[in-house]
């Protein structure tokens, strides 16, 4: 190697069909990396375009302009001379249109990567719009020779070993990977069986940054040629990495972040390195904000706006939304009906004053009795069930909705998986709204988050996370009457849907057989509320969305 060779990595937080915005960001992170005298810079994929476009790339003027924004880019760049950018765009050629990465030095493109592996599972569809590439691409720099690779390229063994085979000696890697619960291990692993065992070192750049129904956590990385971690960027911000490259040693230079947290987070900024000591309640908790702060901003809403119960639900949404917007911007209403304990109103009151946010009550009873009275000759000799319970939360998603159309704001919803999967939940009531931010976060967990946020600041109060779970729609009933345990629910959730077990594999796994049959028939008659749902964060392994894909109309038993 003829000299020390500086190695950026920015994970920037790119918004899909943004174009300026994003060629904006790139440009930012170039320019400090060029200040810091970095000779390589790597950049998440798709980085121009936004991660995923989806259908959008079926429209040919969606490809015109990114590439005519491209070209502007690139002329931007060419001031930071011999500056390596690695900027992953998209290219329509003779063949179709390829998910691809330019190398550009000096306003110029010195090569062009196509993607070869191409996602076609889980949350991904790759395969509908991308042609693949099948050749590797190398280049060489003060006598190192890089590779270059993109995202799933690096999870399969095939790339990896064709950049080693063409001399390849460090493989910069771009990605948009989505975020799920532990998954910055994995991903470590998987690069350092099918990298390092090529005695290759690895750039790991990752998006970050929310997109409807994904968050990206960046969680960038570089591990040396032996699978070694020498350095992690930190979940849920913008950020550029430098470690320097000297006869083949890696070693961390410094960390700087590329943009600072919103005004109004409450949460203490965590710094741009990852702090492996973190619990897992905290990087879950910093996910829903992010996506929270994320779907609302790109989306241009400023305010937000949910019902607020007394219940640890609609606790932990206001808190989320507090820490991702500031209390200044959100609003709660509390609806109580003559079913509502006094508690829930007086725990309500207490929460709205510990956050500071705008907070409203409006009773429902003298509604809930008008609705019945105009009913009354159409339910005339039929018994009280759950339509009254119902329409209870039907007039609350009512009144949300009109102070949303009013004012602007969009609606939060309360709902967690658990909810979700069993249909606990009702349709035009309490799923009224614009983001679902608990959509993919079980009971369980709900109840860890509240006592882990607590532990910051005491924002929720204790007999909200302590009382037995109730909809209060009908007298001393709580969510146990209806459903098991939740502690038993979500194993048999997480077994059922994440894990595709049957319903005999999870009886025999120790649940009992009338518990496991009743949620796989909640679970497969309650596909058609979903389907209405709002769009919330994926989580888990396993999402509700895009992420599962049950027919509506469906026979089979599983």
């Amino acid at each position: 190697m003829e000299a020390p060779i500086l190695i950026g990595l920015a994970q920037i937080n790119a918004t899909v069909g943004r174009f300026a915005d994003n060629a904006a960001l790139i440009l930012q992170a170039a320019q400090k990396a060029y200040e810091h005298g970095v000779d390589v810079l790597v950049l998440p994929e798709l980085a121009l375009v936004g991660y995923q476009p989806e259908d959008l790339l079926l429209r040919p003027e969606f490809i015109k302009e990114q590439a005519s924004e491209f070209e502007k880019l690139c002329a931007r760049l060419a001031g930071l001379t011999n500056l390596h950018i690695l900027i992953g765009h998209v290219v329509k050629t003779a063949k179709g249109i390829h998910n691809c990465v330019s190398l550009v030095v000096n306003g110029k493109i010195e090569g062009v990567y196509f993607k070869q592996e191409l996602p076609n599972y889980s949350v991904f569809d790759e395969k509908r719009y991308f042609t693949a590439g099948t050749e590797p691409f190398v280049f060489t720099l003060k006598g190192h020779c890089f590779g270059v690779a993109i995202c799933e390229d690096t999870w399969l063994p095939n790339v990896p070993q064709q950049a080693a085979q063409a001399g390849a000696q460090t493989l910069l890697v771009l990605n948009a990977s989505p975020y799920t619960m532990n998954k910055d291990d994995q991903r470590i692993e998987v690069m350092q069986k099918n990298i390092c065992e090529h005695d290759m070192a690895v750039v790991y750049c990752n998006m970050a940054g929310g997109q409807d129904e994904l968050v990206f956590d960046g969680n960038s990385f570089v591990l040396d040629a032996q699978g070694q971690l020498i350095q992690e960027l930190n979940t849920f911000v913008q950020a550029l990495g430098v470690v320097k490259l000297k006869e083949k040693t890696l070693t961390a230079e410094q960390a700087l972040p590329l943009a600072l947290p919103q005004d109004g987070n409450s949460l203490p900024f965590h710094g741009v390195l990852k702090n492996n000591a973190e619990p897992l309640e905290s990087e879950i908790w910093r996910a829903l904000v992010l996506a929270t702060q994320d779907y609302l901003g790109k989306n241009f809403f400023k305010k937000a706006l949910l019902g607020l119960s007394g219940g640890i639900d609609s606790a932990v949404v206001l808190a989320v939304a507090v820490d991702a917007i500031g209390a200044q911007n959100v609003q709660a209403v509390m609806m109580p009906s003559e079913y509502t304990a006094d508690i829930s109103v007086t725990d309500s009151q207490d929460m709205a004053q510990r956050l500071g946010i705008s907070y409203h009550e409006v009773a429902i009873a003298s509604m809930f009795e008008t609705y019945l009275n105009a009913l009354s000759p159409i339910f005339a000799n039929v018994p009280v069930d759950t339509t009254e319970e119902n329409l209870q939360a039907r007039i609350r998603g009512t009144l949300l909705m009109a102070i949303s159309n009013k004012f602007g704001s969009v609606v939060l919803t309360t709902g967690n998986k658990s909810e979700l999967a069993t249909g606990y939940c009702t349709l035009y009531g309490d799923m009224v709204g614009g983001f679902a931010i608990l959509k993919d976060l079980p009971k369980t967990w709900v109840y860890r988050l509240a006592k882990w946020r607590n532990t910051i600041t005491a924002v929720i109060p204790e007999r909200i996370i302590t009382r037995p779970p109730s909809a209060e729609l009908r007298p001393d009933q709580t969510d146990q009457d209806s459903l098991p345990e939740y502690d038993i629910l979500d194993g048999i959730i997480e077994r059922m849907m994440e894990q595709d077990q049957s319903s005999e594999e999870i009886i025999a796994a120790g649940y009992a057989r009338q518990e496991v049959e009743k949620v796989a028939r909640l679970l497969r008659i309650n596909e058609y509320k979903r389907r209405q749902g709002a769009p919330g964060p994926k989580l888990t392994r396993r999402a509700f969305g895009r992420d599962w894909r049950y027919p509506i109309t469906n026979g089979y038993h599983f």
